[in-house]
């Protein structure tokens, strides 16, 4: 893999971290702000809506950028503005700087996803996103962690300037490393937009992007409710719960890197084993939340489980959308998002419904179950071959392992016969 994606991946944890470290900072802002804290809440909300806004519509935007620049704007503007967020004393003014880093966040990632697979071979987009998502994993390992440290030490404002000053080496990187791209891209914007709007069109994409944000809602259902189940149900001290959370975060790191490994070469079959152990771990860390023994290694195995599958349908969206690039990644970026909000929704309304501190773990393995059947209908219903890209523009690479359930029915596996 070319450096500068790791260096691309740096820019993705910074602003994962940024997406993350709130849920440990709210109640210092609501003391400092004298606001409530459901209206410190309601940061954590925007940054959320301005993802899933913010991915498609700037990544049609951004056609109109060379890449090099688009990069540049959106991550310049997502430092600044937790430069003005570190600094402001009005909510409104700090609210504001949520959504615009949203938007600058949700437009970089669409880009860079771009601009990641343009770099490597044909059949290498699976490793790719892995490196850029292994960004996000890590923000979950030590990012958050971090974040929540510097505001137990500094006061919740260094973790706005902490953000800030990680993301200039990504900055610096993106001047020197990413190539320019050879024309500029708004002589043919409108064309090109055109042309990657038609592209989106394919029902087997709709799927994978549904599937998609499926899976996502399921992880966040459950990890942002982990506090509760480990301290309620498990019984163990509020202390273990960073330990846990970084848990699920080194086993969404190894989920992550192990499917870069796998993505490429046997998605199919990373699928067809990965979903149904995915809902299988749900119901058994439900199950046996109660065990302090148990409950860590699950955690484990989940995250991996979760980012490994999840991370591989990202890849066979943009493999499913080779002629819409730029916006194939802008409407993954979209469906994670999605999902981001969905799961903890459906974790919260369980609670309130009175089910109990294991609810969201049974919420997590409905969502599956339902992306486990999303995929057998899609797979029913075309009854085609497995179609991937080709090293021509093409896709025709099939796969030798039956068609899974968790896809839509059609993801690439298995390398081109040579």
């Amino acid at each position: 893999m070319p450096f500068v994606l790791y260096l691309l991946g740096l820019a993705v944890f910074a602003q994962g971290t940024s997406e993350f470290m709130l849920s440990g900072l709210l109640p210092d802002i609501a003391r400092e702000l004298d606001i409530s804290l459901s209206a410190a809440g309601a940061l954590t909300s925007a940054f959320a809506v301005g993802m899933v806004i913010g991915a498609p519509l700037l990544a049609l935007l951004s056609l109109r950028w060379p890449r090099r620049r688009a990069l540049l704007a959106f991550l310049v503007t997502f430092l600044l503005v937790h430069v003005l967020g570190a600094v402001t004393t009005d909510y409104g003014v700090l609210l504001a700087t949520r959504v615009v880093a949203a938007l600058a966040n949700a437009g970089f990632l669409a880009v860079a996803l771009a601009t990641a697979t343009s770099m490597v071979a044909p059949d290498a987009k699976g490793r790719a996103t892995s490196v850029l998502l292994g960004g996000t994993t890590m923000a979950c390992v030590a990012g958050v962690p971090a974040g929540a440290l510097l505001g137990e030490l500094w006061g919740w404002r260094s973790a706005f300037w902490a953000v800030a000053l990680v993301s200039v080496p990504a900055v610096l990187a993106i001047l020197w490393s990413v190539p320019a791209d050879p024309a500029p891209r708004s002589v043919a914007a409108g064309p090109r937009a055109g042309a990657e709007l038609r592209a989106l069109r394919s029902p087997r994409l709709m799927v994978l992007l549904l599937l998609g944000a499926l899976v996502n809602g399921a992880t966040f259902c459950a990890f942002t409710y982990l506090a509760p189940l480990v301290t309620e149900v498990t019984g163990l001290g509020t202390g273990w719960v960073p330990a846990l959370l970084a848990l699920f975060g080194l086993g969404s790191f190894v989920g992550v890197s192990a499917a870069g490994c796998l993505a490429d070469a046997r998605p199919l079959r990373l699928l067809t084993l990965g979903g149904p152990a995915l809902l299988a771990g749900w119901l058994a860390t439900a199950l046996t939340a109660g065990n302090p023994v148990a409950t860590p290694v699950l955690l484990f195995v989940q995250g991996a489980l979760s980012f490994a599958v999840g991370s591989t349908l990202v890849s066979q969206v943009l493999y499913a959308a080779t002629g819409a690039p730029t916006l194939g990644g802008g409407f993954a970026t979209a469906a994670l998002n999605v999902g981001a909000a969905l799961g903890p929704w459906c974790g919260g309304a369980a609670l309130t419904a009175g089910l109990g501190y294991r609810s969201p773990l049974w919420a997590s393995a409905l969502l599956t179950a339902l992306a486990l059947v999303v995929g057998g209908l899609a797979r029913v219903t075309r009854r085609g071959p497995a179609a991937a890209p080709r090293r021509a523009t093409q896709p025709s690479r099939t796969d030798d392992s039956p068609a899974p359930s968790t896809t839509a029915g059609e993801p690439a596996d298995g390398r081109q016969g040579r």
